[in-house]
């Protein structure tokens, strides 16, 4: 069965004495740190701990004193992604980075990442904050393809010791329901972002003025969530929800295209020039090779299918068996096969290409929002209820998943 990790019952048990497991409200990402503690984020709660030895305080919110007044939630957007500094813990390093929504900036709110240094006691409110990124793309009004607050992306990673990446944060944004924004290169929305700790643009990235923003790593996605660094290289990878077809994984290439185009084109006139809900995948392409030649071509795409691919993360450790190294993918809207879980496993070459896929069967059909490595070698998963709705059998938001249950077929 499923084992369920500590910190994760000390959370619903230190909210009350008789809470469930589905009192965490729209859990987003979690992160570790070397001392053990969890870091959480609660899309529209804001940013908790939950230590080692189980005492949880919340860090950072929109109430008075909670370091962030700006921060909201409107759909989709909040508090997101959460990751931990590379050289935590080094030298008195307690800083941490985390995506979230704000209405700092004067007439339109913007998504922003903002750097945290934590108190010596992590239970106690941060010591500073300092947002490196603030003027990333947030959907403000609703129109006739989604609501307000609707494709913010969201999600942070650092790339990994020893590779050209080494302490260069990637960031992921969406399109905002906006058909420009894709192909535009002055507009950080629909972007793979990789900037240095300070929100300074990453040297090695391809596009630099007058071409475009010098932050931009890669271009024309549509609303990337998931993204994961392949241990022992210098290869990254997106997971990304297609509109009424084809999620994809792509791994990344400096200064590439992701081909997402939703304007009109011949076939297709839209409300509001967006047409990411209308046609097919032949008519409306998340990857349009027929528009961009040198688009990237992903090296996955579910079966025609839009199951809300979200999260990703490489299998590590010994424990993995034939399954180290592995790519498993989270989906948000359903399995990929009828009768089939909402996690997949995918085997990639050295080189990017697919080898294989396989569809684990007994892991509970849910919406998984975030996949990361646990301090045990086994796979932490946190699953997000829909809004209002509990998780079938009270079941935690925040588990581990071992070998033996996740590599069932």
């Amino acid at each position: 069965m499923l084992r369920f990790l500590n910190v994760a019952a000390l959370i619903t048990m230190s909210i009350a004495p008789t809470a469930t497991a589905q009192t965490l409200n729209l859990p987003w990402d979690a992160a570790f740190t070397p001392d053990g503690d969890m870091l959480y984020t609660e899309k529209c709660l804001g940013l908790s701990v939950v230590t080692a030895d189980g005492v949880r305080a919340k860090l950072m919110d929109s109430s008075a004193g909670g370091l962030a007044p700006d921060y909201f939630c409107l759909g989709q957007s909040g508090m997101n992604g959460v990751v931990i500094d590379p050289d935590y813990g080094v030298n008195g390093n307690r800083d941490i980075y985390v995506f979230f929504s704000s209405n700092l900036s004067q007439g339109r709110p913007t998504n922003r990442v903002a750097r945290l240094t934590l108190a010596a006691n992590i239970t106690e409110k941060p010591l500073k904050r300092v947002d490196i990124v603030d003027d990333i793309m947030f959907k403000q009004f609703a129109n006739q393809a989604g609501a307000s607050g609707s494709h913010s992306g969201g999600r942070l990673r650092f790339g990994l010791p020893g590779t050209q990446y080494e302490n260069i944060l990637f960031v992921t944004s969406g399109d905002n329901h906006n058909a420009t924004l894709p192909q535009d290169l002055w507009g950080l929305g629909s972007k793979i972002l990789a900037v240095n700790r300070d929100g300074t643009p990453f040297a090695g990235n391809v596009i630099s003025p007058p071409r475009g923003d010098p932050r931009i790593f890669m271009y024309g996605m549509r609303n990337v969530q998931g993204i994961a660094m392949r241990p022992g290289t210098d290869q990254v990878y997106i997971a990304e929800h297609g509109p009424n077809h084809s999620d994809e994984v792509t791994k990344l290439v400096n200064g590439g295209n992701g081909g997402w185009d939703p304007k009109n084109r011949p076939t297709l006139t839209c409300d509001g020039d967006y047409c990411g809900y209308n046609g097919n995948a032949t008519t409306m392409p998340m990857t349009d090779f027929e528009r961009f030649p040198d688009a990237i071509t992903p090296v996955w795409q579910n079966n025609l299918r839009s199951a809300g691919l979200t999260p990703c993360i490489f299998l590590e450790g010994a424990q993995w068996g034939d399954y180290e190294g592995w790519l498993v993918v989270g989906l948000m809207g359903g399995s990929t096969r009828p009768g089939e879980q909402n996690l997949v496993l995918l085997e990639i070459s050295d080189e990017g290409k697919l080898l294989s896929v396989a569809y684990p069967t007994a892991i509970p059909n849910g919406r998984y929002r975030s996949l990361l490595m646990a301090p045990s070698g086994n796979l932490l998963v946190v699953e997000q209820q829909r809004q209002g709705l509990a998780l079938p059998g009270n079941r935690p938001n925040i588990r581990e998943v071992t070998p033996a249950e996740l590599l069932r077929f």
